[in-house]
């Protein structure tokens, strides 16, 4: 069963490759995008997150995940008191809106 599907699937290939229907197309003679470890996401995230990242879009959790690893990385540097309580309510916030924002896209792949 599996290998009539791939023959057919090679056959309409061919065909289109013969009938000129694979020429001229975005990407044609460039390599293949480096898409190592999508094999360990689900495929209907990762085609989710690749139309996404074609269209531009970027989901709300990446920007909060790069303020939450700068907040983290500054966080033991900081050796006044207040400053310290004042960044971590900041850590919170971050790692609370970050979780939100994660949980959103999850949902919205399910």
């Amino acid at each position: 069963m599996i290998r009539a599907f791939r023959d057919l699937i090679e056959r309409q290939m061919a065909k289109a490759a013969h009938s000129g229907q694979l020429s001229g197309l975005e990407g044609e003679g460039k390599p293949l995008p480096d898409r190592r470890g999508e094999e360990l996401i689900d495929p209907g995230m990762s085609v989710g997150m690749r139309i996404m990242a074609e269209a531009g879009a970027v989901p709300e959790e990446f920007p909060l995940k790069k303020q939450l690893d700068a907040a983290r990385a500054a966080y033991p540097g900081i050796t006044d008191p207040e400053a310290r309580k004042a960044a971590m309510a900041e850590l919170a916030d971050l790692e609370m809106r970050y979780n939100m924002a994660r949980d959103a896209r999850k949902a919205f792949f399910r």
